[in-house]
Parts: structure tokens; C-alpha cells; sequence
């Protein structure tokens, strides 16, 4: 009898599935799957968080941009600037209301193909000169390289509580970008020109560091003479 037991018994180890663990090979196989996965999850987080700043540096330089376009306008609307001096500096031959040349008070050139980039700077609050009207030479000392003659532009944010001039205010410093400003004249399907309307093109230029790459926006528009 106790032959018969050890016969079942036997048999029933035998019959019992063999149960089998994970080789090496197979654990440093997951384990390279896994790792290149996770590399690939951080390049896409970072290129997300980049992306995010590049989105802020655009709306900065689109901001700077409209800044100085609606500096000029108001500044003509207010009878703060003649037609002679929305012009860049050194204009001779569309000096057409008062005569006198050169005339032009805006820093930098007209030439569309050279835009001559510039600091943004603070615009002058003296009494004299073109006070308040960004871009002028009075804000901007020519040169190489041209620097602010009263200081660069910072660009405050309202902080946590979005309030401007509160105790958690932040400013932005603007010393990664650049501007120019270009004034030039409008001629019409004969190539005559119009002497009350002038083509604005205002470039900033920037570079995200993240991507470490530099960008351009550029804003076209015109500007009349008259109001």
C-alpha cells in the first residue's frame, strides 16, 4: 500500500506545470524599452515648456510693436510731430510741408531690405525734443552699437494678484530684443508719389533662449497725413 502512495504521489509532481521567471536578457530588454520611452516623454516635456515661452516672447513682440505704432499715431493726431518728422532721420527729398532738410526724427532708415535695429529703449520725458515718442532720437544715441540715451525698456507685469503697481509687480527685462523703425513713402500704380500717406514697417527682433534660436515680427501698415 504504502507503494501505491508513493506512486500517486509521483505522479502528481510530475503532472504538476513547471513554473518559469523572467531571464536577464528579458529584464535588460524591458528596462531599454522602458528607459527609451522615458527619454522620449522628457524631449516632449521640454519641447512643450520651450514652446510656452516662445508663445510669450511673441506676444512681447507683437506688444513692443503696436507700442510704437500707436506712439506715432498719437503723436500726429496731437499735433506733437509734423508730417516732415514722421520720417526716419536724414530725409531730403519728402520734406514737403515746411522745407527745411534733412528732416525725419525717427533713429534708423528707411530702406526696407537694411532694417537698422535699435535698442528698446524708454521714450524721453524732457521738456524739449519729441518727449513721450518711442523710437526718436531723442531716446536713442546712434552708433556702434546704439545704445539707450535715457534707459531700456523693462516690461511690468501685474504678479500674482494681476494688479498693476502692487507690491508683487515683476519686470520684465526687454534687453533680448531689438527694434526698427522704417518710414518711407508710397507711390501709386505709376510710380508717382503720394505726399500725404507713408508705409510703417516696425521689426523687433528677439531670440527665445530656450530654443536659442532668433526671431522676427514685423508689423506693416500706413499712416496718413491727415487725422
Amino acid at each position: 500500500m504504502g507503494t501505491a502512495m508513493s506512486g500517486r504521489v509521483g505522479k502528481a509532481r510530475r503532472a504538476r506545470p513547471a513554473e518559469n521567471g523572467f531571464s536577464l536578457l528579458e529584464v535588460m530588454i524591458s528596462m531599454v524599452i522602458l528607459s527609451v520611452g522615458l527619454v522620449s516623454l522628457l524631449g516632449v516635456f521640454g519641447l512643450a515648456m520651450a514652446s510656452t515661452q516662445g508663445s510669450q516672447d511673441n506676444l512681447i513682440a507683437k506688444q513692443l510693436a503696436n507700442e510704437a505704432y500707436e506712439s506715432i499715431i498719437t503723436a500726429r493726431n496731437t499735433g506733437l510731430l509734423t508730417w516732415d518728422d514722421i520720417q526716419n532721420t536724414g530725409a531730403t527729398t519728402t520734406c514737403n510741408v515746411v522745407g527745411i532738410t534733412p528732416c525725419g526724427i525717427f533713429a534708423g532708415n528707411s530702406t526696407l531690405s537694411a532694417p537698422q535695429f535699435e535698442p528698446i529703449c524708454v521714450a524721453s520725458t524732457s521738456t524739449t525734443g519729441h518727449a513721450g515718442i518711442i523710437g526718436t532720437t531723442d531716446s536713442i544715441t546712434t552708433g556702434t552699437p546704439s545704445t539707450c540715451s535715457t534707459s531700456e525698456q523693462t516690461l511690468q507685469d501685474p504678479g500674482p494678484d494681476g494688479i498693476f503697481n502692487t507690491a508683487d509687480d515683476t519686470f520684465i527685462s526687454l534687453n533680448g530684443y531689438q527694434r526698427a523703425i522704417q518710414i518711407g513713402p508710397v507711390y501709386d500704380a505709376n510710380n508717382n508719389l503720394i505726399p500725404t500717406l507713408r508705409a510703417v514697417t516696425i521689426t523687433i527682433q528677439y531670440t527665445i533662449p530656450q530654443m536659442k534660436t532668433q526671431q522676427t515680427y514685423v508689423l506693416n501698415s500706413f499712416i496718413s497725413q491727415y487725422p
